[in-house]
């Protein structure tokens, strides 16, 4: 049985507000990072913008895995690729779009510590309540699936996979992701790019 699936579909915008206020925050709690660090791939454009925000072009990335699906994990994160930085004897602004589970930050983190770190705190747009680790720094709290501007093709391919087989419930679950922001063009131009694909 597929799980009922609620999104929420901030713009580019309201991201960007989103990440202005968080700088702001970190920025009144005097934490001054020498390197931020994306978790790849979400984290990426929050920790650019970010390190725009915050004038510190020391910008690095990290790589932790942990969906398979729309809502599935993989039950334990793994980390595939390790901090593309020295970081000894450094603070850390680890950022990623969303704590979920949690798993991928937590082990993230623990990576950085394990390479000299002097302080690491971490940073989300997104917190989920039944996430196992709190972020030092999130601007909103939500139990929905959130489709971010970069994600969108990606969502739309979980959906598909996730449905294929049941038109009914295909079409209902993009007539969701419509209703919740995502141009409806879009979300039709991405099906019939994976209906047409080859096997």
């Amino acid at each position: 049985m597929v799980p009922e699936v609620e999104y929420e579909v901030p713009t580019w915008n309201q991201i960007y507000i989103l990440l202005l206020e968080q700088a702001e925050r970190i920025c009144s709690v005097v934490f001054k990072p020498d390197v931020i660090v994306g978790v790849s791939r979400g984290g990426w454009v929050p920790a650019r913008v970010l390190s725009d925000l915050l004038e510190n072009p020391n910008l690095a990335n990290v790589k932790a895995e942990n969906y398979i699906g729309l809502g599935k994990t993989r039950g334990k994160p793994a980390l595939t690729q390790g901090v593309s930085v020295d970081v000894a004897g450094k603070r850390v602004l680890v950022v990623d779009e969303v704590a979920d589970s949690g798993g991928s930050l937590r082990l993230v983190k623990e990576h950085i510590l394990e390479q000299g770190a002097l302080e690491v705190k971490t940073a989300t747009l997104y917190y989920k309540p039944q996430s196992v680790f709190k972020p030092d720094y999130y601007q909103k709290e939500t139990t929905r699936w959130i489709v971010f501007p970069w994600d969108v093709k990606e969502t739309v391919r979980k959906i598909f996979e996730t449905h294929k087989h049941d038109a009914a419930s295909l079409k209902k679950e993009t007539a969701k992701l419509a209703g919740a922001g995502v141009p409806k063009r879009l979300i039709e131009r991405f099906v019939k790019e994976f209906s047409e694909e080859s096997c």
